[in-house]
């Protein structure tokens, strides 16, 4: 039941990452340690990298990094809890992207990482509360992380964080320390800690296997790195407009998830400082005073962005469990009678989602709708943000039900809605009018519109595969096998499976040998497609013979 559907290679064995070496670097390991991302300190003069590995930093150039950003990645996306959420990847981009603005103004982002960089987030499905950075500008969101932020600012302060450990060059520094580990390694590291998350037990039987030494010693440079990441992520924040409060209200969270929820991991698999020691120079760095009139004004709730991240966190919540229990008591909550407006929809909208993913399509549209009538209350901003994401959902919920002709319907009508002053990106509209065009019958006028739609994105965004898989699927309705075999090859690179994006090309190749005019143009491209997947294949090998 997700809400695209993504083309996915096999599954990483959980047995491979869980015999990882679990040598944690800023990831960390619990879920005080890992969530705890955002602040710093104030001016554009004081980000200047300081004595800490400034020689270390050069040995890793930042082309370099990326490389090794995209071999981790290419492993990473295999996990079948790397998912790709349109609704709540637009939001997470949107934040991002007032982020990067703000960090490239203040000169943290210099024009050598700018273009060699990724500047990337992704979804993990993990209940952890928890993000970290990889190398090339990479960052992993969990949503266990959005579900149980309240605000954008928290929200943001845990990327400004991990932007700040990219910008720093803290992988750089890291890998000068340990002798540049392998792609492989890295890789190895990550997948074993993502694994950790769900088997602490697991991770501490590592370190019996002989890895402590090695481990501490890592993880007391990287104490460093994160207060190096709090002071300059703080300035982020506060320049990107967002709350400077925001941080601290987040660390105060994590400290009270510590204690709840704390997985009996060693003390020095926690990377970063003490929660009690950041919240106090999160607070030292707004003041006394606007501490405490942070704290009796809380977060700002009348923006298009607070209800943005309502109804993000509300969806994060459900799409983060997804046993059976926990989708029927999503699925059964009403709002509290003391809940303000934008509580009772953010309420009404998880439930709807709990209901559809249970397979209670016509209870899910009836929720929907209530959550649409409750936001008649909500200041016309908002409004304009939860009538959009209702109706992407309500969309979505009639592709489930076979009723194509009323989604294309509800789609059609929301063209003609007025903008919203925080629009949301167009990628969740893109993708669902490829699938409204699918579900249709004979309609070729309506595939041919939203293949060249797709092909004019991915040319744009040549790692999206769900756009790639819906783009295959479009060419094939349009009789067009060469260009159907290649965006499908293209899909499954974009998730790290290059063996299969290469079956898929060579394959192609034998099969059609005698092409027309119009396929000796795609072959060509195709071609040129293949040397470069073998290339990175033979990379990657190479790396691999040399751990």
């Amino acid at each position: 039941m997700a809400f695209w559907p993504r083309l996915r290679p096999a599954r990483v064995p959980r047995s491979l990452a869980l015999t990882l070496a679990v040598a944690c670097w800023p990831l960390a390991c619990g879920v005080p340690a890992q969530a705890q991302e955002a602040h710093t300190s104030g001016t554009p003069n004081a980000v200047a990298l300081p004595a800490l590995g400034d020689s270390v930093g050069q040995d890793l150039s930042p082309m370099a990094e990326r490389r090794l950003g995209d071999r981790i990645m290419r492993s990473i996306r295999r996990d079948p809890d790397v998912i790709d959420d349109p609704l709540i990847l637009s939001y997470v981009e949107e934040i991002w992207e007032h982020l990067l603005k703000a960090a490239r103004q203040r000169g943290e982002i210099g024009t050598d990482l700018d273009t060699s960089h990724a500047w990337e987030p992704f979804l993990v499905r993990d209940k952890t509360v928890n993000a970290f950075a990889l190398p090339g500008g990479y960052i992993g969101v969990h949503l266990g992380l959005l579900a149980m932020t309240t605000s954008q600012d928290e929200l943001a302060s845990v990327l400004a964080h991990e932007l700040s450990h990219v910008t720093q060059r803290h992988i750089a520094r890291m890998m000068g320390q340990q002798a540049r580990q392998s792609w492989v390694s890295l890789a190895s590291m990550v997948l074993g800690i993502l694994a950790a998350s769900r088997n602490p037990a697991a991770a501490q039987a590592m370190i019996y296997g002989g890895q402590a030494v090695a481990i501490q010693g890592q993880l007391n440079f990287s104490r460093d790195m994160e207060r190096e990441a709090d002071r300059v992520g703080f300035g982020v924040l506060s320049d990107a407009g967002f709350e400077p409060a925001g941080m601290a209200l987040m660390f105060s969270h994590l400290e009270q998830a510590s204690r709840l929820n704390d997985d009996g991991s060693f003390p020095y698999l926690r990377t970063h400082p003490l929660t009690t020691e950041r919240i106090g120079e999160a607070q030292a760095r707004l003041g006394i005073q606007g501490w405490h009139q942070a704290l009796s004004n809380g977060p700002a709730s009348d923006s298009s962005l607070a209800a943005w991240h309502a109804l993000m966190a509300a969806r994060a919540r459900v799409l983060t469990d997804t046993r059976s229990d926990a989708l029927h008591t999503l699925a059964t909550a009403v709002p509290a009678k003391n809940a303000s407006s934008l509580q009772a929809v953010s309420t009404l909208y998880a439930a709807a989602v709990a209901q559809q993913r249970t397979r209670d399509l016509v209870r899910a549209q009836q929720t929907l709708q209530q959550a649409r009538l409750s936001a008649k209350l909500l200041p016309p901003a908002q409004q304009g943000v939860v009538d959009r994401v209702v109706a992407y959902s309500q969309v979505d919920m009639l592709l489930d039900a076979g009723q194509a002709a009323e989604a294309a319907r509800t789609l059609s009508k929301l063209s003609e809605a007025p903008r919203i002053s925080e629009p949301l990106s167009p990628r969740p509209d893109l993708l669902l009018r490829a699938r409204v065009a699918l579900a249709q019958h004979a309609a070729p006028d309506m595939w041919q519109d939203a293949a060249y739609r797709l092909q004019t994105h991915v040319s744009d965004h040549p790692g999206d595969a769900s756009a790639w898989a819906l783009l295959s699927e479009l060419w094939q309705h349009l009789n067009q096998p060469l260009r159907a075999i290649r965006a499908e090859a293209e899909a499954v690179a974009a998730l790290g499976d290059l063996p299969g994006a290469i079956d898929r090309i060579q394959g192609a190749v034998r099969r059609f040998r005698q092409p027309d005019a119009a396929d000796v143009i795609e072959l060509s491209v195709m071609d040129a497609r293949l040397k470069a997947w073998q290339r990175q294949q033979r990379e990657d090998m190479r790396d691999e013979a040399a751990q």
